[in-house]
This record gives C-alpha cells, sequence and structure tokens, in this order.
C-alpha cells in the first residue's frame, strides 16, 4: 500500500509532526477498495495541546459495532485534562489517541450482525464500554463494571468525523432533541444520575460547585422537586446563573465559611438534607459536609486532583450520613429518565451550552472553555 504523506499540524508549541503511522491507509468499513480517511483532533505527543490529523484512517467496524458520522461534539473537563496534559492524563492517556466522548451524530455504516439500527439513523452513544460479563453487568450496573473502557480515554473517542461503537452503546436521539442539546448527554447524565441517586424530592439541597456538571445538577433537581437549592462556588457569574436555574441562595464560598451558618439558619438549625458535590474541591467537599444534617445525604461525583485529607469521624461517622460515590450514567436509566426531563421541558440548558466552533478552531474552542468564558462549548463537524 502506498504512503500518505505525513502531515504537518499547528498547536501552541508550534508545528507538531504527526507520526506516519497515524495516518496509515486503510480500506474503508463499507468495503470499497479505496482508503478512506477522516479528520480527527489527537493527543499527539506528552504535552500541552491536541493535534488537528486531517488524514486519520477511518475507524473499523465489527459484525456488532455501528460508524457513526459526529455532528456536534462537546468538550468536558476529562477533555481539559487531556489538553493541559496534568499527572492524570500523563498516567492514563496514550499518545496518539483521538479524544473525545460526548456527541450526536448519524450512522453512517453497520456491522454485519446489527439488526437495531439502521443507516441514516440520528444517535448519542454511551461512553463507557463494557465486555457486559462481569458481576456488575450482569446485576445491573454497568456502569461500574471492572472491565470498562472510556471512549477517549482508553480507546478512540469522537473528535473526529467517524466513530466506532458497539451496537449495544448505541442511542436513539428523538426527533423532538436538537443535536446542541443531544450532544450533552454524557454530562447531563452525570447530573442526572446524581441527583436521582441522592433523592431530592421535596429535600433542601446544596449543589458544592457550579461548573457545567453542577448548574445542570442545579436545574435538574429543581425538575426532581428539591424544596430549596442552595450553591455555593467561586465563581460569581456562574453563582448568579444558578440562581437563575432555580437556586434559592448561591454562595461565594471564597468569602469565607460564614454561608454554613446561614444554611443551617434557614434549615431549622440542621443543615441540609441532601449534598451533591460537583467540585472535587477539598475545602469544598469539607465544608459541604459541615453544611449537612446530620443523618443527611451526600452524593459525590467531583474528582479531586490528588488524594484530599478528610475528618471521616466528624463529617461521616458522627454524622451518621449516607455517602454515595457516582461515576458515570447508569444504564440504561438514567438515559430514559434524561430523554423524559427534555421532552417534558423540565430542565433549563439554553444558558449552560453557550458556545459553538468548528473543528478547526478547536483551539479557540478548548481556549474558549478554560478560561471560563464559555461553559459547554460543541465543536461541529
Amino acid at each position: 500500500m502506498d504512503s500518505i504523506p505525513t502531515p504537518t499540524q499547528t498547536s501552541r508549541q508550534g508545528p507538531i509532526q504527526v507520526p506516519a503511522s497515524m495516518t496509515d491507509q486503510r480500506t474503508s468499513p463499507a468495503g470499497n477498495a479505496s482508503p478512506e480517511t477522516m479528520r480527527a483532533l489527537i493527543k499527539h505527543h506528552a504535552g500541552e495541546g491536541l493535534a488537528l490529523d486531517e488524514r486519520r484512517p477511518v475507524p473499523e467496524v465489527g459484525p456488532l459495532d455501528v460508524l457513526i458520522r459526529v455532528k456536534k461534539a462537546g468538550i468536558c473537563g476529562t477533555d481539559r485534562h487531556i489538553w493541559q496534559w496534568d499527572d492524570w492524563a500523563a498516567s492514563r492517556i496514550p499518545v496518539g489517541i483521538v479524544t473525545g466522548h460526548e456527541f450526536v451524530g448519524v450512522i453512517e455504516h453497520t456491522g454485519s450482525a446489527v439488526t437495531q439500527f439502521t443507516k441514516g439513523q440520528r444517535v448519542s452513544a454511551e461512553g463507557h464500554i463494557t465486555a457486559g460479563i462481569d458481576y456488575n453487568s450482569r446485576t445491573g450496573n454497568a456502569h461500574i463494571a471492572r472491565d470498562t473502557k472510556i471512549l477517549g480515554v482508553d480507546r478512540d473517542g469522537i473528535f473526529a468525523d467517524f466513530v466506532s461503537v458497539p451496537e449495544s452503546n448505541v442511542w436513539p436521539v428523538h426527533d423532538d432533541i436538537p443535536d446542541r442539546v443531544a450532544a450533552t448527554f454524557d454530562p447531563l447524565g452525570n447530573a442526572v444520575h446524581t441527583v436521582m441517586a441522592a433523592g431530592v424530592s421535596a429535600k433542601s439541597v446544596l449543589v458544592s460547585g457550579v461548573g457545567i456538571i453542577g448548574l445542570m445538577g442545579v436545574t435538574v433537581a429543581r425538575a426532581a422537586g428539591a424544596s430549596r437549592i442552595f450553591c455555593t462556588d467561586i465563581n460569581p457569574p456562574r453563582l448568579a446563573l444558578a440562581r437563575k436555574l432555580g437556586a434559592v441562595e448561591a454562595y461565594d464560598s471564597s468569602q469565607g465559611d460564614h454561608w454554613i451558618k446561614d444554611i443551617r439558619s434557614a434549615t431549622r438549625g440542621e443543615g441540609v438534607d441532601v449534598l451533591l458535590e460537583m467540585s472535587g474541591a477539598p475545602t469544598a467537599i469539607d465544608e459541604g459536609f459541615r453544611a449537612l444534617r446530620n443523618g443527611g445525604r451526600a452524593a459525590l461525583l467531583g474528582l479531586p486532583a490528588k488524594p484530599v485529607t478528610f475528618d471521616f469521624n466528624a463529617n461521616i461517622i458522627f454524622k451518621g450520613c449516607e455517602v454515595l460515590g457516582i461515576n458515570g450514567r447508569r444504564m440504561w436509566e438514567t438515559w430514559y429518565q434524561m430523554e423524559e426531563l427534555l421532552l417534558g421541558k423540565r430542565i433549563q440548558l439554553d444558558d449552560i451550552i453557550t458556545h459553538e466552533f468548528p473543528i478547526e478552531q478547536y483551539e479557540k474552542a478548548f481556549d474558549t472553555m478554560i478560561s471560563g468564558e464559555g461553559i459547554k462549548v460543541l465543536m461541529s463537524l
């Protein structure tokens, strides 16, 4: 097979040579004799940034796989870690991988044994892929299967013209849900899973951290029947948006922890019934538990950047609270819940999905997200 000239890409570090091994020709999934390539954002080297490879081979499709043409893709916190190449990314992400995992697209091709989907269907997909044979997969908890492989982390992701995923991971998108919303199913699902697991109906709730998923958590908690929602963060514009979405109070925690006293005063001196911890910040975690009433429930989604020091005695044991670790989305309960909330127009996302750029402007898209100018930033392909 003839070789293809190696493309040159650019990033903040200057010209980046994409290795020739990343641009080999490959027969198209439809069986055409001609080579087929695509655009893809790849982690081109062990350092900051990504590179746009315009001649990446289109993924292969197995008998039970579906090839999806990506239309819109969302940038999330994980993608930021990969871009900035922090300690977590350096220890987990293989150089050369196609990144990204939030998307909506249209089926381009189906494997020979696929029965549930056809070409032209508009779909998204669950990004946690498992063989479905371990204990958790077989007992309704596939979201925490021990063999999970994540799109854009453990295998090629969706910042590309095409992605191949197992038929069992594909989700059909309802006609009444627009692409820009369907592209956010992954983070919205995290928020829905956290809120629903915590059981917020008729409860006072503290959302600790109002980044993308925290803001989604506010509107989902309101839809799920939370009586009163309080929020904390260190970003005043995000706190203002949290109020718009339904929070009765939104506290700037950078100004001290006096807000804990305010919350206790507003809750009969007890504290909130439910803590939804979305920040992963050590101080916010501690303060959130201090604001939780004895016997309350804490659902933890935020990921600390490193191990934290935490007072288990005061915050959990003697408080007698229930603590839930939240990972991903329940398959497929969370997806049905998301769809119903959207079709019932119960949640507000218009102020959260703020920017969209063509994939060729990926550097600007990441800058907008990382700087905080944008909240949920999408790329179109």
